[in-house]
């Protein structure tokens, strides 16, 4: 049986732990997040970037040489040795204004949002995070953009699937089923 090794990516807010998540639910299969090996476990969450090469060794421990597996997040600029294994990248492609919203919800879900308001703890951090995945599309801030996605994307050896990440997961889901039962 042919392996099903499944990166899903995009933007911040795009909804590819969500997507990655579901698929993994779907064809019944382990998922994994790119942010519990990028960062180093901190109570509050993401404050201290693991290395790089930690967190390669840890996923090659954990996931990377099994069958099949359901990938989600970013790996531009660190992760370019996981790209042999990928049997098909999902791309999703969510509005700003959308992905923004996404962001605020899930930054107050989260941490809570008395926390993230003006006032809270998590205040300055949540809207430093927000600025700085807002300029995803224009690519001014320094990590991830569009473009370097674009062009880590085009550099892959196995299918591209381009989907709206603001559609709905389930539809997303099927989409992602059709494009391996193709391949």
């Amino acid at each position: 049986m042919k392996s099903r090794r499944i990166h899903v990516t995009g933007a911040s807010g795009s909804g590819a732990t969500t997507l990655g998540r579901a698929l993994a639910g779907a064809l019944a299969l382990p998922h994994h997040d790119t942010d519990d090996y990028y960062w180093l476990p901190t109570v509050p969450p993401y404050r201290e970037q693991r290395e790089a090469v930690d967190r390669l060794r840890l996923m090659r421990e954990v996931f990377v040489p099994r069958a099949d597996w359901v990938l989600s997040g970013g790996l531009s600029g660190w992760g370019n040795e996981l790209i042999p294994y990928f049997d098909l990248a999902v791309f999703l492609r969510t509005p700003q204004a959308l992905r923004m919203q996404r962001l605020r919800a899930r930054e107050a879900a989260h941490f809570g949002a008395e926390v993230v308001a003006p006032g809270g703890w998590r205040h300055e951090a949540t809207e430093s995070f927000i600025e700085w995945a807002s300029h995803y599309e224009d690519g001014t801030r320094e990590g991830r953009s569009l473009a370097k996605q674009e062009a880590w994307l085009k550099a892959l050896p196995c299918p591209v699937l381009r989907l709206d990440g603001s559609r709905p997961i389930p539809d997303l889901v099927m989409d992602v089923r059709r494009a391996l039962e193709k391949s």
